[in-house]
């Protein structure tokens, strides 16, 4: 886990925007959680969403900013391309979150890459 931190967030300060790529995020998808914050149909449409994924709408995210905090590991933060996910991650490092990186071009890049 130790190196997959590492890998992913480097020596970036908590507040610097975390970033990772599907081709980074694919291998070590068991190792973090990922949180899509698309609307619900949007996580059931088209694009779907990544296998174990869990669904927090961005207008329901400050509510589990807590429980977030208190997980034990990276957070990956998905949503269409990536700013929405962009937001959540910033409302996460800004109450103390440290682990917290976004899924660069989101669902569209995800499958763009044939994902």
């Amino acid at each position: 886990m130790t190196s997959f931190i590492s890998r992913l967030f480097g020596a970036k300060p908590a507040a610097e925007a975390g970033w990772i790529t599907g081709e980074e995020l694919a291998p070590c998808l068991a190792e973090a959680l990922v949180i899509d914050v698309r609307g619900p149909g949007e996580f059931t449409g088209p694009l779907g969403h990544i296998e174990g994924a869990r669904n927090i709408p961005l207008d329901r995210f400050a509510a589990e900013t807590e429980a977030l905090l208190a997980h034990d590991g990276p957070i990956v933060l998905v949503c269409h391309t990536d700013r929405r996910s962009s937001a959540a991650a910033a409302h996460l490092r800004a109450a103390g979150g440290k682990d917290v990186a976004v899924l660069r071009g989101g669902m569209v890049g995800w499958r763009g890459e044939g994902r």
